[in-house]
């Protein structure tokens, strides 16, 4: 079984077709999230010379939402809305775990 089959049975999909539409959807929201990292960092004073340790929280808190905003609009515009939606809550679901 290729990798693209064994993700079509994992997502529960079985058209081709929409393999590309969503895997499209993740390529151009990684894309354009760090786009706008681009012009981001430059605007609060985060260079190359700035430490990993004040990045990665930085990227975590600035740029993590524009990356959930740029997949909605991809997957509305690509039709694969509630794909998405269904991906999305699943994510939130793991902040909001009780013991």
């Amino acid at each position: 079984m290729s990798f693209f089959e064994k993700l079509k049975t994992r997502w529960g999909i079985t058209s081709n077709w929409r393999l590309i539409k969503i895997l499209l959807v993740f390529s151009l929201t990684g894309y354009s999230a760090v786009y706008v990292r681009k012009f981001i960092f430059p605007l609060i004073g985060i260079d190359d010379m700035t430490s990993l340790w004040i990045k990665i929280p930085v990227w975590i808190l600035l740029i993590t939402p524009f990356y959930y905003l740029f997949m909605v609009i991809y997957a509305t515009l690509l039709g694969e809305k509630e794909f998405f939606f269904g991906i999305m809550k699943k994510s939130f679901s793991r902040f909001n775990r009780k013991k």
